[in-house]
């Protein structure tokens, strides 16, 4: 008999885990909304070269991530690694930028998947929630988009975010600084890891993402993205941390963040979490800005500025930081049946509950009492509803309480009232 396992980098949500994952990601529709985002939905899988054209070829994504194959037909297709590439091509395939007013404000939801290293948080097929802000070139697009991430953050019940920002400029800046980059490592590249010879050819700025001990020493003291902001990009950038402040984000400055695409240009951002005695559990989300994204797969050329959240780990962190707060399976009602008899009349009973709004439960088996109040607590149901044959001739029904312990007798024609009475409906 084949012994069925979950693949490597999978994960099975139930119960807790799963109602918390609804429940972030309701939060997160909500506040969207709120913002004036719509939802979009778009395919799990595409052509591989809209990710290789979007991410960029010196990305991890491209060079090691992709979940990619040839399909029946002989087609290169892959599984998305992100959802900003394939929402931008739906912009364009439908030409969204000539069907609405601009910016066009989009929001996400979805599975994405990346051939890594499985480790804590970090899945081969993982859910991610963003938004999107396409076609407006204005410093308060980028403003709106982080402050929507610093605010959904701290509704989620993160108690400290810190948003780490940098700019990486525009064209004439990012060009100066690879020129100057370049200058710096060629002397040294040698020495260091594989990935950062490569990116020395293709994009020198993915170096400073490097995560190697002894290639970050040699980093640390590579020329800063700031020298070689030009005069605009320095007043857009200035422009945002203005908005920030004036809006009380808790923001530092990395010049060494430059993120893991390659489409990224002027401002890139992460939020993280920071516990009470200073330590930084990392990104909890991230996001920046692109100039050209839209015109690389086909449409305009338009400015945007997106953010995702990784949802798994959002649920994670949050079940550390307040268990008590962790979404539970709740039932307002469980029914109980006295005798198999009453059973079908106690199902129509519960029928009737499910249709004033009441979430409701029983068992179609005959079992005693004592097993049915255990299930009434494994369930943590509010009222267990006691039916028998005395009850059911008197057209009455026990009601108890079971968070009070209390226990009343209540008419079968008053009991969707009494219910509405006693959960302060």
């Amino acid at each position: 008999m084949a012994n069925y396992q979950p693949q490597r980098g999978t994960y099975d949500a139930y119960y807790e885990d799963a109602l918390n994952i609804e429940k972030i990601v309701d939060e997160l529709k909500s506040l969207s909304s709120i913002y004036g985002f719509t939802p979009i939905h778009i395919p799990t899988y595409e052509s591989t070269s809209l990710f290789a054209r979007s991410a960029g070829d010196s990305s991890d994504i491209v060079t090691k991530e992709m979940f990619n194959f040839l399909d029946k037909s002989g087609r290169d297709i892959c599984l998305r690694p992100e959802l900003t590439a394939g929402v931008m091509r739906a912009i364009v395939t439908n030409k969204l930028y000539a069907t609405r007013d601009l910016p066009l404000k989009l929001s996400y939801f979805g599975s994405a998947f990346r051939y890594e290293r499985p480790q804590a948080g970090r899945y081969r097929e993982f859910k991610q929630f963003g938004i999107e802000n396409v076609g407006i070139s204005s410093y308060l697009n980028d403003a709106e988009t982080i402050i929507f991430g610093y605010k959904a953050l701290r509704k989620l019940g993160f108690p400290h975010v810190i948003l780490k920002i940098n700019s990486l400029g525009d064209e004439e800046s990012r060009n100066n600084y690879r020129n100057a980059l370049k200058d710096f490592f060629k002397d040294k590249i040698e020495s260091m890891c594989p990935d950062c010879k490569k990116r020395f050819e293709t994009n020198p700025l993915r170096i400073l993402d490097c995560k190697v001990k002894e290639d970050q020493e040699i980093i640390k003291d590579a020329p800063k993205i700031q020298d070689y902001l030009s005069e605009a990009s320095k007043v857009y950038f200035s422009n945002i941390l203005k908005v920030l402040d004036e809006n009380g984000v808790e923001y530092q400055i990395d010049y060494s963040l430059v993120r893991g695409l390659d489409y990224y240009s002027h401002v890139v951002f992460e939020y993280h979490y920071i516990l009470e005695d200073g330590t930084s559990l990392g990104a909890i989300g991230a996001g920046g800005h692109y100039d050209n994204l839209v015109k690389e797969v086909g449409g305009p050329s338009l400015s945007s500025v997106g953010l995702a959240f990784g949802i798994e780990r959002l649920n994670i962190l949050l079940k550390e930081i307040d268990p008590d707060s962790y979404s539970k399976v709740n039932l307002d009602c469980y029914l109980m049946a006295l005798g198999e008899n009453n059973i079908p009349y106690l199902f129509s009973l519960c029928l009737k509950l499910r249709e004033n709004g009441f979430s409701s439960d029983m068992s179609f088996e005959n079992k005693s009492l004592g097993a049915s109040f255990k299930i009434a607590n494994r369930k943590n149901a509010r009222f267990a509803l006691i039916l028998g044959d005395d009850e059911r001739n008197r057209n009455v029904i026990q009601l108890k309480d079971l968070q009070k312990q209390e226990q009343i007798e209540v008419s079968l024609d008053k009991l969707i009232d009494t219910l509405k009475l006693m959960k302060g409906e």
